[in-house]
């Protein structure tokens, strides 16, 4: 009897082990499977197909993912999915744009699938806005783009744009189409602004690697851009190259300027969000690391490997985006970043206050009667400390994407700002009248005793 118990016991084992072979084999035999017939077009698609729900029918994981931009994350320390508006976290972002419709409003981006709607709220758009504002914010724009001519897309006003596309009966944002040929799938360029600006450096993108393309289609979109002529046509200034120097060197080669200062009359340059030039500077670029890899890093679902089409900051997925290169804890990682952009985020203020400070010198020059030709250099400073504030902060990064090159940014901005003020301070040598002036309105731009402002006296304290 004791035998035949233990030979049921090898039995069952045996039976037991037997059928975890037979599952694994099987497993690995349909994933395989699996993996040889991926990706797999259940339906044709057209190349411009706009509606992601076409999409789906052949690729339901990247379309889920995609459904997911829409999903509010909230804030984080330095951005995040919140719709909030940073007028009202920095006020002093209404005197930096003074006179430009980002001192009237300004929102913490959202994710892609909100792009449609946020472009149409936002109150920085009017009724008369080109169309060229419109460029990247719905998946029906390569097809638009394509029947109507770039140069006529362009120059439609967006609020027809708007229209057409709801009168289809769906509010697209970004989409499949954006990014995917939908007849080969492969990657491509869709606003043609990005090829017009490449080419005018001298880079074929039909040439471009697959690696290349990871970043290329990200960079057709989060650039710096400005319009260009009557017609309002989408232009990079990236010329001269795809660094602040070289872009600066651009827009005052051609004299453009995108406002005037309401404050200081000093003729401005509006920074748009350079994610793609910032990122171009840094190490990860430097090491053949794509946009891609970090915000769509690569995962594995069954016997597939796609991209996470859940595009988002790392930061949410540190052991998909960060862990595949860099083999520390989340803590570790997200300390690092953190620490990054906390230095970023404090030179922003430095810079900030040195900027104000330089407008309000400008404004007691101006109210003493300095002339326009006398305040040139202070109003040229001004722009330049300004336009290197701006690429940090208006870039969706807090510095992360190249911190040294950030930094260096706001240290000239700082140091521009101060000769800003200093040149300004020159202008009056008067009157203790004018000293007072300043004094007063400094207290209006806050308190006196702080750093900020006890460094403004001593600057005019210093001039004899």
């Amino acid at each position: 009897m004791a035998k035949m118990g233990k030979y049921g016991i090898v039995v069952g084992v045996t039976a037991v082990a037997t059928a975890l072979v037979a599952w694994l084999l099987v497993t690995i035999v349909e994933r395989k499977q699996e993996g040889r017939q991926y990706p797999l077009r259940l339906t044709e698609i057209a190349v411009d197909e706009p509606d992601p729900a076409k999409w789906a029918e052949s690729f339901p994981r990247q379309a889920d993912g995609l459904r997911m931009t829409k999903q509010n994350l909230g804030r984080t320390k330095y951005g995040g999915s919140e719709n909030y508006q940073k007028l009202d976290a920095n006020p002093n972002l209404k005197r930096l744009w003074a006179g430009y419709p980002f001192s009237i409003d300004y929102r913490e981006e959202r994710g892609h699938g909100w792009a449609f709607v946020d472009v149409t709220e936002t109150k920085r758009l009017g009724d008369q806005k080109p169309g060229t504002c419109f460029t990247c914010k719905s998946a029906r724009n390569p097809s638009l783009l394509r029947e109507m001519g770039v140069a006529e897309f362009y120059k439609t006003p967006m609020r027809d744009l708007v229209t057409r596309i709801r009168s289809e009966g769906k509010e697209l944002a970004i989409g499949c189409a954006d990014c995917h040929d939908g007849k080969t799938m492969a990657l491509r360029i869709s606003r043609p602004a990005f090829v017009e600006a490449m080419k005018a450096r001298g880079i074929d993108v039909t040439q471009a690697t697959r690696q290349e393309m990871r970043s290329y289609v990200c960079g057709q979109c989060h650039v710096e851009y400005y319009f260009a002529g009557e017609g309002k046509y989408l232009t990079f200034p990236w010329a001269n190259g795809l660094k602040l120097d070289e872009i600066e060197k651009y827009f005052d080669d051609m004299e453009f300027k995108d406002w005037v200062h309401a404050e200081t009359k000093a003729p401005m340059l509006k920074v748009q969000h350079p994610e793609f030039e910032l990122w171009s500077t840094g190490i990860h670029a430097r090491s053949n690391v794509a946009c891609a890899d970090c915000h769509m890093p690569y995962t594995r679902e069954g016997g597939v490997k796609i991209s996470d089409h859940w595009v988002r900051s790392p930061l949410f997925n540190i052991s998909q985006a960060c862990q595949q290169c860099h083999r520390w804890s989340d803590k570790e990682l997200r300390e690092r970043v953190i620490t990054i952009q906390d230095r970023t985020a404090y030179l922003l203020r430095k810079s900030e206050a040195a900027i104000l400070d330089a407008i309000d010198a400008i404004k007691q020059a101006m109210a003493a009667g300095a002339t326009d030709e006398q305040l040139k250099q202070a109003r040229r400073l001004h722009r330049r400390a300004q336009l290197r504030w701006d690429f940090v902060a208006s870039e969706n990064s807090m510095g992360f994407h190249s911190p040294q090159e950030a930094a260096r940014w706001l240290g000239e901005s700082i140091d521009f700002a101060r000769q800003a003020q200093i040149a300004a301070l020159r202008l009056g040598r008067m009157p203790r009248r004018a000293a007072s002036s300043a004094g007063r309105l400094r207290q209006k731009a806050g308190d006196a005793s702080s750093p900020v402002h006890r460094r403004s006296a001593e600057l005019v304290a210093g001039i004899k």
